[in-house]
């Protein structure tokens, strides 16, 4: 059980970071809109984390999850920012 809600709550954990993370500090960026931002800021995550595949406890499963997570929350965080803006453009009645 614990081989599986770990690296499910990493991976959400990292998910919540990153897309907060993009939507708050990362909005005037240009770079975040671009579409390598989701897979730079996954694998970074990834290349970072999986040295506690090391620990007696735990897998490399850990830091997959959480590469994936921040990867899908700079994508979502990057969509949020988009429509922000869509919306903003448009004249209402």
């Amino acid at each position: 059980m614990f081989y599986i809600l770990l690296p499910t709550a990493v991976g959400f954990f990292g998910y919540l970071i990153a897309r907060n993370f993009v939507r708050n500090r990362l909005r005037f960026v240009d770079a975040v809109q671009a579409a390598w931002a989701p897979l730079a800021a996954g694998t970074l995550a990834f290349v970072l984390t999986w040295p506690l595949a090391l620990l007696p406890l735990l897998s490399v499963a850990p830091g997959v999850m959480f590469g994936i997570g921040v990867g899908l929350g700079t994508y979502s965080g990057a969509r949020m920012i988009r429509r922000e803006e869509t919306r903003r453009g448009r004249l209402t009645p």
